[in-house]
């Protein structure tokens, strides 16, 4: 089968499409027939950076990164009750782990995937996997959010953010988005009550009262939005979980909850979102679709931070 792989940390240009056997099924996994797979920071920084590709796999070399896809089961392991073959799904694929799913076949664990709503495509699919996920569970499963709550969700536009922005809508949030003003009436048509545009406006000053905020930039940012949040609130950040003494110190003293989330596959949030997806409640926006060939071109596109929503690649 085709597979990208990458050697060695670096440019885009050290990912190759090269020929490898396809993957032996576990008892509890199903091989899936990848249609669309879609392209996140991570897949980014760990194609750029040594230290977070040991993070990842360890000194595993060559590896297969990804772990979006969505396609149709073509095998079944022994021990899988709940797909059967000729089966379209989606979902996350052992994240945090090696998900593999830069290649025509991918063999994922039963709990990660989900049925692929009929009113969907396989690009869209493959869009609402672990940036919905992440939103779901930072949301959903983290902040409890629920009707009338304020939330501030930062980088509204991207990934993360325009999901982010439907789900908190969804449970009767009040939102705020941050974004560039060129996206502003992009954010504001997935629902949100407020915009801000970052690159003109502080949103420290016109901001306040928040009880949930979602961070996806941090550094000053994160700072910044331990001012606007009530006592008793909650930040959920993606970036790092290393936080400064007095970072963690000032959210202590307004008895703020700062907390890091790392998303991970999980049965419950993959099969929400796929009732999301289906019930119409959840809208991927696809910024550009790539062919498997133009992989570079996809890793170049979400490394220049202008991706709206998310950039999927065809196989």
């Amino acid at each position: 089968m085709k597979a990208i792989i990458l050697n060695n940390a670096g440019t885009a240009e050290n990912l190759h499409i090269v020929d490898i056997e396809k993957p032996i099924l576990k008892e509890n996994e199903v091989l899936v027939q990848t249609v669309s797979l879609s392209i996140n920071p991570v897949d980014v920084k760990s194609r750029a950076n040594e230290g977070v590709l040991d993070w990842l796999f360890g000194k595993e070399r060559p590896v297969v990164l990804g772990w979006d896809i969505s396609g149709r089961v073509v095998e079944v392991g022994k021990n899988v009750t709940d797909f059967n073959v000729g089966d379209d799904v989606f979902g996350m694929v052992n994240f945090f782990g090696n998900g593999k799913a830069y290649a025509q076949y991918v063999a994922a664990p039963q709990e990660h995937l989900a049925y692929k709503p009929q009113n969907i495509s396989h690009q869209e699919a493959a869009a609402s996997t672990l940036t919905a996920s992440t939103a779901y569970q930072a949301l959903v499963e983290v902040a409890k959010v629920k009707k009338g709550d304020r939330v501030l969700i930062h980088a509204a536009s991207g990934g993360v953010g325009h999901f982010a922005v439907q789900i908190a809508k969804h449970f009767g949030a009040y939102v705020i988005g941050t974004s560039s003003a060129k996206n502003k009436d992009f954010v504001l048509s997935l629902g949100t009550d407020e915009h801000v545009d970052y690159t003109s406006e502080d949103f420290a000053e016109k901001v306040k009262d928040i009880d949930i905020v979602l961070d996806t930039i941090g550094g000053e940012t994160l700072s910044k939005s331990i001012h606007v949040t009530k006592p008793k609130g909650i930040i959920i950040t993606l970036p790092s979980p290393d936080f400064p003494d007095e970072l963690k110190t000032k959210a202590e003293r307004k008895g703020i909850s700062l907390q890091f989330l790392m998303v991970a596959s999980k049965k419950e949030t993959i099969n929400q979102i796929a009732k999301l997806l289906e019930n119409g409640t959840l809208k991927p926006h696809i910024h550009k679709v790539f062919e498997f060939n133009e992989m570079a071109d996809a890793h170049r596109e979400v490394e220049s931070n202008r991706v709206v929503g998310k950039a999927i690649v065809n196989i």
